[in-house]
Order: structure tokens, then C-alpha cells, then sequence
């Protein structure tokens, strides 16, 4: 099996939103995704694009992506931060998701940001166990905190 890992165009955004789809499906939330097509293209690809992605492909069909953006810490300066991580259920446990991790802190190193950061359920051991791996710091104490378009507009 070759995996080619490349970076994202926007004719790879279809099959993206796919497996962001199967994402929310793990993580118990697939009513959570309201992004539509158009506005994930835009947001990649359009004008004033605000996310990256890396992404792998066997035979032709993407089975795994890293999407990531710039963010700035009052802290720390530029942040890369790693938004999702993903590889299809079919293909865990082929070091695809290996190989995405790898080229996302590379290109953290590369790009000369002071780190990267991300999200993981609690909940969820395996990838918990994956990160520890590459030293990541595993922070308690923090809690998400967001505020819907809905409740914006009803306020």
C-alpha cells in the first residue's frame, strides 16, 4: 500500500466534510456539523483562507486529513493549531495517522511557530495514548467554551 500525503486542494473539500461527518459520528456529535460545502471551500480556499490541511491518500482516495490554522497566544505567539485529526476507520492501525501527526509538527518546526496545540476528548484513551507518544502535554483544568451563531442572533 503507498500513502501519498499532500497538502489540500479544494476538489479534495467534498471528500473532507465526509470525513469530518465520520469525526462527529466517533466523537457522538453529528448533529454538531452545520458547516456547509460552499462555506468550507471559502474558508480554504476563497479570499481570505483560514485553514490548511494535509491529507492522505491510498489508491486515489483520501483516508486521512490534518486540518490546521494559525492562531496567536498572548503567551506563546504564533500557535500552529491542529483543528482535526483524522483517518478513516477502515485504515487506523496503517501509521497513516503516524505519518499526518508527523508532517503537522513538522511543518510547526518549519514555519518557526513557538509550538502546536489541540483538542482531545477525555474519553477517548487511544489517541490520548498516541499523543503521549510525541511528549504532548495533556492539560486538565481548562474548559471549551463557544457561543453559537443561533444564541448570537437571539441575544
Amino acid at each position: 500500500m503507498t500513502i501519498n500525503l499532500r497538502y489540500a486542494v479544494k476538489e479534495d473539500c467534498t471528500r473532507l466534510l465526509e470525513l469530518v461527518n465520520e469525526l462527529a459520528v466517533f466523537e457522538k456529535f453529528p448533529e454538531e456539523v452545520t458547516v456547509t460545502l460552499q462555506e468550507f471551500e471559502d474558508a480554504g480556499f476563497g479570499e481570505k483562507p483560514v485553514w490548511r490541511a494535509f491529507v492522505a491518500e491510498v489508491d486515489g482516495l483520501i483516508v486521512g486529513f490534518a486540518l490546521y490554522y494559525i492562531r496567536f497566544s498572548t503567551w506563546k505567539g504564533l500557535r500552529l493549531y491542529l483543528e482535526d485529526l483524522l483517518v478513516t476507520e477502515t485504515m487506523r492501525g496503517k501509521g497513516i495517522g503516524k505519518m499526518l501527526l508527523e508532517r503537522i509538527l513538522d511543518e510547526t518546526k518549519k514555519q518557526g511557530y513557538s509550538g502546536a496545540v489541540w483538542q482531545v476528548l477525555d474519553w477517548n484513551e487511544p489517541a490520548i495514548n498516541f499523543y503521549k507518544k510525541y511528549g504532548a502535554n495533556i492539560e486538565a483544568g481548562w474548559l471549551n467554551v463557544s457561543v453559537s451563531r443561533e444564541k448570537l442572533l437571539n441575544n
